[in-house]
């Protein structure tokens, strides 16, 4: 025992002696105190451990006392993040983070098997099949190997969602995840010109491009570009972006940070739209660099934000990949509008649950609803930089125009026939059964949209569904939300007759922003007097 002792002082004494011999390569104490705890765990304590993974948990407890953004994961989940703006694969097509042990769905990728049965940014999954994943300490990797799985085969999921008390239940067709960042691009009418963008990928660049030249040729003159539920993604394409509507040489975006020096991003001379009517929309799901482009347009007062305010997120992470393939995306710098506005909401480090619970409070103190519910100090008051209006910075970009989130359609029967996808599965019934007679009846969208109508007898397949999943009828909620259903199920139809951008051209008609961005688009007057020209 006393040999024993003494051999490990003797080897303690050296790997103080060897790092205090190296204290001018390596200054920073606390560096050495982690690798002086990971030396002696490693070689004394009582029980074997896995050295990898007490180094990779040391990671993600730094890490967790940053800020929300700053993360770190191991090889599989670095590919799996990095797919949806990359890669195709095949999957339930959601994006998602993994806070205070709780899966919580941050994107649904547009077009993929998660959308068609409506699961939404903000929910959190409990159940995978009958295996709890919440509150259990399971792995990133293990949550996504139940969730993965080969095209056309099911999983089914049950979901916390805020407004809804209990647990809901989706069953998803697992399938191939598009690529496509660009959901839909049509003439809204003569002379506006459409564009929704999910998120802002690799090949945004190429179809936005493809989209704006196609709608130049049917006659576009203004432009409403949705990002609505765009969660963001790349930095660099929102960059791109933006300068295609300012003039050579105005700031887009600059970062920021402790440790790194500001960098700013300008406009280039190769912008395609620098003139013409603008509209963007937003909603408390725009994110990151969907706030970087609305942010530019509205400091320069080169359009009219629209929508309600959003998200919050203006911190930049920079990704460290690790010799394993695992990788730390940390925070560097924050980004700042071109007037100087950072517009990350307010967070407590360390303290993600807060973070993360910001949307349930907004709508809980009516924000959603009402613009008077949300106030800013003087503090975070900026001016545009053309007009001189007033904008305000710390939590998110405040529209200019406020739209306010609309519930008049939606009831519990409609919620619990969209979340067993029904609504989807009657659409594909009714194309199963119907599909040659409305390719040959219907050439084109504008002939559809005009003459196609979901009769009774489909609403009644929808009910007979519902009542075989023992979802109870209830004739009151049914006819409030009857219209919208139908509406859900004839652009469900478009879709795959068409394509998706098909679809937004159907469900759009129930779309209280775009409705009234096409109403102030076209009242020169009305759009000037917003931005104080």
């Amino acid at each position: 025992m006393k040999i024993e002792s003494f051999l490990i002082a003797v080897c303690l004494s050296a790997c103080l002696t060897a790092n205090a011999q190296q204290q001018q390569h390596r200054p920073d104490e606390s560096a050495r105190k982690l690798a002086l705890a990971l030396y002696a765990i490693t070689n004394l304590y009582v029980d074997k451990v896995d050295e990898n993974k007490l180094a990779e948990d040391a990671v993600v407890g730094m890490l967790n006392k940053l800020d929300p953004h700053s993360e770190y994961s191991d090889p599989e989940e670095t590919k799996r993040l990095t797919e949806p703006l990359d890669s195709n694969f095949d999957g339930i097509g959601i994006q998602f983070n993994i806070l205070t042990d709780t899966l919580y769905v941050v994107q649904v990728i547009s077009g993929g098997p998660s959308e068609k049965v409506g699961l939404l940014a903000g929910d959190r999954i409990i159940f995978v099949e009958d295996t709890l994943i919440a509150g259990v300490g399971m792995k990133n990797t293990d949550i996504q190997k139940r969730l993965r799985g080969p095209k056309g085969t099911e999983v089914r999921v049950k979901v916390r969602r805020n407004s809804s008390p209990q647990l809901l239940e989706f069953k998803i067709t697992r399938g191939n995840i598009p690529i496509t960042s660009l959901d839909a691009a049509y003439m809204a009418d003569k002379t506006t010109g459409y564009i929704r963008l999910s998120r802002f990928a690799v090949s945004s660049v190429d179809e936005f491009n493809d989209a704006m030249e196609k709608l130049k040729k049917q006659g576009m003159q203004n432009l409403i570009l949705d990002l609505q539920n765009n969660g963001g993604g790349y930095m660099h394409v929102a960059h791109y972006l933006a300068d295609e509507f300012l003039d050579k040489g105005k700031l887009i975006v600059y970062t920021q940070g402790d440790k790194q020096a500001r960098e700013n991003a300008t406009a280039t001379e190769k912008g395609h739209f620098e003139q013409g009517r603008l509209v963007v929309m937003v909603d408390q799901f725009s994110a990151s660099a969907s706030e970087i482009v609305s942010g530019a347009v509205q400091d320069w007062d080169r359009g009219i934000i629209l929508g309600r305010r959003t998200f919050g997120k203006g911190l930049v992470q920079k990704p460290i990949p690790m010799p394993d393939g695992s990788m730390i995306r940390l925070t560097v710098a924050r980004y700042y509008t071109p007037c100087g506005r950072n517009i990350q909401k307010p967070y407590t480090s360390g303290n993600s649950r807060e973070y993360e619970y910001d949307l349930i409070e907004r709508y809980n103190r009516g924000e959603l609803m009402s613009a008077d519910s949300t106030h800013f100090p003087d503090s975070l008051k900026f001016n545009t930089l053309t007009t001189n209006r007033t904008v305000y910075g710390g939590g998110g970009i405040m529209p200019d125009v406020f739209i306010p989130l609309d519930t008049t359609l939606y009831t519990d029967y409609h919620r619990m026939v969209v979340n067993t996808g029904l609504v989807n599965q009657v659409a594909m019934n009714y194309l199963d059964k119907n599909r040659t007679a409305l390719n040959k009846k219907y050439s084109n969208i504008q002939v559809f949209k005009k003459n196609f109508e979901v009769t009774g007898e489909t609403m009644q397949d929808l009910q007979d569904l519902a009542t075989k999943e023992k979802i109870e009828f209830d004739g009151e909620q049914y006819a409030k939300s009857e219209a919208l259903m139908k509406l859900q199920i004839k652009a469900l139809i478009a879709r795959d007759l068409f394509d998706m951008s098909e679809y937004y051209q159907i469900i759009n008609d129930e779309n209280k922003s775009l409705q009234e961005a096409l109403r102030i688009i076209n009242d020169p007057a009305a759009y000037n007097r917003i931005l104080g020209l």
